[in-house]
């Protein structure tokens, strides 16, 4: 299949997402943020399973892991939290970072999408990829003022 590369990344990527929406949402104290830590880990999840399932009907292999760049920002946001002792703002921040990567990763694999089936897939999540960068991105200013 054509793309698979690239949507290899993306479920790699989205993993990265996902675990660190999971871990964050134990860490931080503010109901709200949990909230929102939790619903966006759904969305990544959401999004693993229509990739992988795309890959899966073409006979692709499925990454059952996120990338290594993406389990060093998990581990350098955990310990910027623990010394800065303001766990929201750090964990927001970094969260809004992972959001761009997604973001970037997702817009290039569009671009860059020769197979019909693979350019309408991405197509039918970009819109929920960029809410949920434009959310956290928000949620980075509103704790930073």
């Amino acid at each position: 299949m054509q793309n698979a590369n690239s949507l290899k990344e993306l479920v790699q990527i989205s993993r990265d997402s996902l675990e660190f929406y999971e871990g964050a949402s134990t860490k931080v104290n503010s109901v709200r943020l949990k909230s929102i830590f939790t619903r966006m880990a759904g969305h990544k999840r959401t999004l693993i399973e229509a990739l992988s399932g795309k890959l899966e009907m073409n006979h692709e292999s499925v990454p059952s892991e996120g990338t290594f760049a993406g389990s060093l920002r998990k581990t350098y946001a955990d310990v910027l939290a623990a010394l800065s002792g303001n766990e929201e703002k750090v964990y927001v921040a970094r969260l809004e970072e992972t959001e761009d990567r997604l973001l970037k990763h997702f817009e290039k694999s569009l671009e860059d999408a020769t197979d019909p089936s693979v350019r309408s897939l991405l197509q039918a999540y970009i819109l929920q990829v960029r809410a949920s960068h434009d959310e956290m991105r928000a949620l980075k200013r509103e704790t930073a003022a």
